[in-house]
């Protein structure tokens, strides 16, 4: 998934993690994605940048694509990160620069590792259902990983946790005694919760990790707060569980994770640790071979929009 502005503005990531239980509703605003497709970034923003290592979250649906080409994204590049890829409805066909060439289906994980270097496209086949729900979700690579080599992963069958009234399916790392087949490389926490219309669950989570939820559809309530979908609630850390009730059938996505205490920067679909770092990047994917070459989709691939005026900064969580 490509980070499509024009004009991105640098974002400072490596926000303060609350030091405690908070309730911070947050509402996304409406970026176009591609040709046709608009999606509600909730992360980063100016009141949140990262929820443990999670430092993008874009929600797009469901939008109906029965006469529309749907999602069309063209080979981009992505350094320093991880794509998590997670559909409620319809399917993407993803194609990178290693060859991969995948379909990714409702609650299938696809997960690409840039690592040093990656270039993919992201697009809805020729014969699509009607409908496009989902989201995408970027996790920062730890410095020490940062420079792997790139990978994608698909895992179509995930472990799955039940209690009364509760599906929880793991997109990464752990959760409740269950763990994800999908690689990670600092203590991490996604799934898919669904809930039953009146059902009311204590979710255990790690007390260490901070957690945000994405409300996907439904009407939920979770710690107190009605959460309608397209929007995040950012709840800290120093929980032991977490209280849910649906007032319909609902979904969302819990987001959590050890806050991430690195200094770095991210711009476009780059992460880094200097201005200088980006602005190689960039040369490299407009000049060079470094995020080699996407076969096989039937358009151009995008260009890189022009660095700010002023010098890309790099700052941590406390300033």
């Amino acid at each position: 998934m490509s980070n499509l502005d024009l004009k991105p503005a640098p974002a400072v990531c490596g926000q303060q993690a609350a030091t405690g239980p908070v309730k911070d509703l947050l509402t996304g605003r409406q970026v176009p994605l591609g040709e046709s497709t608009v999606v509600r970034r909730l992360l980063p923003s100016l009141g949140r940048r990262m929820v443990g290592a999670w430092c993008f979250v874009d929600h797009y649906g469901p939008d109906d694509i029965a006469d529309e080409p749907g999602m069309q994204v063209p080979p981009h590049p992505h350094m320093g990160l991880q794509t998590v890829s997670w559909l409620h409805e319809g399917s993407v066909l993803h194609r990178d620069s290693l060859g991969s060439l995948q379909t990714v289906r409702p609650r299938e994980l696809g997960l690409m590792t840039s690592g040093r270097a990656i270039s993919h496209s992201e697009e809805s086949p020729r014969e699509h259902a009607r409908y496009l729900h989902g989201a995408q979700l970027w996790v920062a690579l730890p410095d020490a990983h940062r420079h792997t080599a790139p990978a994608f992963e698909h895992h179509p069958e995930l472990p799955v946790v039940t209690a009364d009234g509760l599906t929880a399916r793991l997109i990464l790392g752990t959760l409740d005694g269950a763990t994800s087949p999908g690689t990670t490389y600092t203590p991490l926490t996604g799934a898919d919760l669904t809930l039953r219309a009146g059902a009311a669950h204590r979710l255990p989570v790690e007390e260490g990790f901070e957690y945000a939820v994405l409300a996907m559809s439904g009407s939920a309530e979770v710690d107190g707060v009605p959460v309608e979908p397209g929007s995040l609630l950012y709840l800290g850390c120093g929980r032991r569980d977490l209280p849910l009730r649906a007032r319909t059938d609902a979904t969302v996505l819990l987001l959590g994770g050890e806050p991430f205490t690195e200094r770095l920067v991210m711009w476009w679909n780059f992460i880094g640790r200097t201005g200088d770092e980006i602005a190689r990047a960039r040369t490299d994917w407009e000049h060079g071979t470094r995020f080699g070459e996407v076969h096989g989709y039937a358009g151009t691939r995008l260009r890189a929009p022009e660095l700010p005026a002023t010098p890309l900064k790099v700052r941590g969580r406390e300033g």
